[in-house]
């Protein structure tokens, strides 16, 4: 359902790692509205519910409430570094536009 690319994992895990509230936890994805073209994308570490998507992704848990998930289907993460900053980054094959930040988007 999601992918993450090497960099992501990597950044999740030293998260997960470095993150005293993290402990324990599952890396929560979500989308909410908002952002300058609409969607916006959301993570935190967070328990999971009882209606969740679970996936494990390279030794963590990845979940998703029922809402997102449609609008996360196929999506790359990516966490990339470079002169403008660092941050992950999203590939999603469901938006049909999306913003210059690359934080939100269109369906």
């Amino acid at each position: 359902m999601i992918d993450f690319s090497p960099s992501a994992v990597a950044r999740v895990k030293e998260l997960l790692a470095t993150e005293p509230s993290a402990h324990g936890k599952a890396l929560r994805l979500y989308v909410e509205g908002g952002g300058c073209a609409g969607f916006q994308y959301g993570f935190k570490f967070d328990e999971q519910n009882g209606d969740d998507t679970v996936s494990t992704q390279d030794g963590f848990d990845v979940v998703i409430d029922p809402m997102s998930s449609m609008y996360l289907m196929g999506v790359r993460v990516d966490y990339a570094e470079d002169l403008n900053g660092a941050g992950f980054q999203f590939q999603n094959p469901n938006a049909s536009g999306g913003c210059g930040c690359g934080k939100s988007f269109a369906v």
